[in-house]
């Protein structure tokens, strides 16, 4: 018997668990390179198949995507401390506790069956607020300019999940709304696409991506400038910096293996 609490998601809702999972774990480490305690008090309290969402190499891999994304909304922070992070598909993430330095207005983006999971946890405040909406809708980026600019646009692990129509179009119109803003997304290639498919249909998993970009600079034409790419195995200087010494260490050595699972890439709109 469990008095975990039981969650109602859609396929695709339901691999937010991945990121929590990964993030419990890390946390758990004697010496762990990212702290969550949030993510190990929601895996207490809500009720999802662990042998499906909680185990495997896609926690680990989540967690290193987390701390590339991490990094940079510091930095976009220390240039524009009072500027907004929108956080789309934000699941069950933390990046708020996580980078918060007193002054930023934040936007935690997603939908409904996911932000009504997230308000048992998470409360708006005056700087932070929770809007329940689909990343294609018409509506958010209205209440994203009702916030103080610049802009910061995040979406991490969301974008391969939709088709590449709705990916270009939304970049798109990011761009054209919000000229200057910064966007950090991670992509993966169609050899990736593919395996995830393998992937998925050998655990039984219902949701399968949708998109794959083999060179985020040709993304450049929906209006936006590459000023920066990374891997989980090679993360931006000043990150590694700051890694625990077994990280420093295996990360290299994992580079055959992890070097090309997905790239991170920094945008800036304009």
């Amino acid at each position: 018997m469990t008095d975990k609490e039981r969650a109602e998601l859609g396929a695709v809702q339901q691999t937010l668990f991945i990121p929590l999972a990964g993030r419990a774990r890390e946390t758990r480490r004697k010496r762990p390179a990212l702290r969550d305690p949030k993510a190990i008090e929601i895996m207490e309290s809500v009720e999802f198949d662990e042998s499906l969402y909680g185990q495997g190499l896609g926690g680990f891999v989540t967690v290193l995507r987390t701390m590339v994304f991490d990094w940079w909304v510091r930095q976009f922070l220390t240039r524009h401390p009072n500027g907004t992070v929108a956080e789309l598909g934000t699941g069950l993430n933390t990046r708020f506790e996580r980078t918060d330095n007193g002054t930023v207005h934040w936007v935690d983006l997603d939908l409904p069956d996911t932000i009504e999971l997230r308000r048992r946890f998470f409360a708006d405040t005056d700087r932070r607020r929770m809007v329940a909406a689909s990343l294609l809708g018409p509506d958010w980026t209205a209440l994203v300019e009702r916030e103080q600019g610049p802009y910061c646009f995040v979406a991490d692990g969301v974008l391969p999940y939709l088709p590449e129509d709705d990916v270009t179009s939304t970049l798109a119109r990011i761009a054209d709304r919000f000229p200057g803003a910064t966007l950090m997304f991670d992509t993966y290639s169609h050899a990736m696409l593919r395996q995830q498919h393998k992937t998925a249909d050998r655990r039984g998993m219902a949701a399968h991506w949708a998109w794959a970009c083999d060179d985020p600079r040709s993304l450049e034409r929906f209006g936006l400038r590459l000023m920066e790419s990374a891997t989980i195995t090679r993360m931006p200087r000043g990150l590694r910096a700051e890694l625990p010494a077994r990280y420093r260490y295996l990360l290299p050595l994992a580079e055959p293996v992890l070097g090309r699972v997905a790239t991170l890439s920094l945008f800036l709109a304009g």
